[in-house]
């Protein structure tokens, strides 16, 4: 007889396990890659057994949390399979600590956690990702983008004082600069002897221009300068971190350095910026 605590724990290792049957089985439909695909059916498959065996013990059945089963699908087809899959498994492992104690009572407990992690290390051997090979590509496009406007809207800001004519100034410049950083990615990978030169550029370009979509936003939405400039900074720091927390999950990096990073530099950028278009408006006396 299991103690109500263990039964407990087990009936949630239960809906875990088979709701993580139904996550990589919603995975593995949409991955065009047939060998990936099915590792992750194999997988899923190992995940519901799990569940069975659970079953055997609390003489339950459970269902599967739907709602985390949409939100993984929906992870899996804006940011990859990679993140989502990687993002489930950190969940995991912090489940894992509860086996040693079910184990007490329920001794399969152990197989399980060993089959726990054999899953990981098949996972790591299987993502290979095509869109995490331009890793290097996205980081380029997204960090140039995310200094360089940064720094020319704050200092159009105070310059201009208008925003319909910052937000004009933002587009040209950074649709420009979208091309010119295309077309540096595509000479670079290209002279690197790189397979895809198009998708280098094509990746780079991608992050640059969503960037400058994002950046310029709030000066076409709004007439106070002002906001808008504000609501530029805190659009920064949420596109820093969204990319940053992407990353770090989908290639296993440390999130806080990196993060931290990023924002000091932009926000550096952008208050160096704000100073130069004070002082060159002052200089220059424009008045607009």
């Amino acid at each position: 007889m299991l103690s109500e605590k263990c039964k407990q724990d087990i009936l949630k290792m239960q809906v875990g396990e088979l709701t993580e049957y139904y996550i990589y089985t919603a995975i593995a439909k949409g991955m065009k890659d047939d060998k990936n695909a099915e590792i992750i059916k194999r997988i899923g498959l190992e995940e519901k057994a799990h569940a069975k065996i659970w079953e055997s013990y609390t003489g339950v059945t459970v269902k599967p949390k739907m709602a985390k089963v949409r939100w993984y699908a929906l992870l899996n087809k804006i940011f990859g399979f990679t993140f989502a899959i990687k993002l489930m498994e950190k969940g995991e492992n912090k489940a894992t600590i509860s086996y040693h104690e079910i184990a007490k009572e329920a001794p399969e407990a152990f197989k399980i956690a060993k089959d726990e992690e054999a899953h990981e290390n098949a996972l790591i051997a299987l993502l290979d990702e095509d869109r995490l090979q331009y890793v290097g590509s996205m980081v380029l496009g997204l960090n140039d983008a995310l200094v360089e406007l940064t720094g020319t809207l704050a200092g159009l800001t105070f310059a201009l004082r208008d925003s319909k004519i910052i937000a004009l100034s933002g587009l040209i410049t950074g649709i420009s600069a979208t091309l010119s950083m295309m077309s540096s990615e595509y000479l670079s990978s290209r002279s690197d002897g790189a397979e895809h030169p198009f998708k280098s550029a094509g990746y780079t370009g991608i992050m640059y221009i969503v960037a400058v979509v994002l950046m310029t936003l709030p000066y076409i939405l709004l007439s106070n300068y002002v906001l808008a400039l504000g609501i530029l900074l805190v659009t920064v720091v949420l596109i820093i971190l969204v990319f940053t927390y992407y990353v770090s999950v989908a290639k296993d990096l440390p999130f806080k350095k990196r993060f931290l990073e990023m924002v000091t530099i932009s926000m550096s950028v952008a208050l160096v910026s704000f100073l130069i278009g004070i002082v060159v408006k002052q200089f220059l006396g424009i008045s607009v």
